[in-house]
């Protein structure tokens, strides 16, 4: 009974162990930065920009959050790649980018929850055939230049080909199509 009782303490403590020392993987996130901080960063370093464009009210939005920038493959890739934004595009701040500030003139802080004045920096960069949705992901070169924005909820293995697609600079050689039926994923 003592053999049993001391293997099931041995066996507790060396799970307790284990556990902790999971810990570090566990909180391991993506490097979020202001619009403006990632712009003083490229100055430095450059690299290309991914703008995750959402609202405090975007069901799909939470699920990308929760599920999509939680993995640890799209973690390490885009803080390997991207200096990466989160940019509330109702949000009541204001954006200077390339000389250019933006507002969001029909902001209310007492709807700052729910529904609000759609921030300008929103309709320059996240609109798609002329409408915007939430989430959209805006993909900039080093340079500043937007290269695309896409819209909707992606799963990190509808994301990994295309941050790949960009962030090693396959779209200047290469059409989606074609990069795309031959993609490899590197999520195992």
């Amino acid at each position: 009974m003592k053999k049993i009782t001391f293997l099931f303490l041995a066996f507790l403590s060396l799970s307790i162990l284990a556990l902790k020392n999971k810990t570090p993987e566990e909180t391991k996130s993506i490097n979020w930065v202001s619009f403006e901080e990632a712009i003083k960063l490229q100055e430095k370093n450059p690299k290309k920009i991914i703008v995750d464009v959402y609202t405090a009210w975007c069901g799909p939005c939470k699920m990308m959050m929760a599920n999509t920038f939680t993995h640890p493959y799209i973690i390490d890739y885009i803080n390997k790649n991207y200096y990466a934004v989160k940019f509330n595009a109702e949000g009541p701040d204001d954006v200077t980018v390339k000389g250019h500030t933006f507002k969001n003139p029909n902001y209310n802080p007492e709807r700052a929850n729910s529904r609000n004045g759609t921030h300008e920096l929103a309709y320059s960069i996240a609109a798609v055939n002329g409408s915007i949705a939430y989430p959209t992901l805006v993909y900039f070169d080093e340079k500043l230049n937007i290269m695309q924005a896409i819209q909707g909820y992606q799963t990190p293995q509808q994301l990994e080909p295309i941050l790949k697609f960009f962030g090693e600079d396959h779209y200047k050689t290469t059409k989606w199509e074609v990069f795309y039926s031959t993609f490899k994923t590197g999520i195992k």
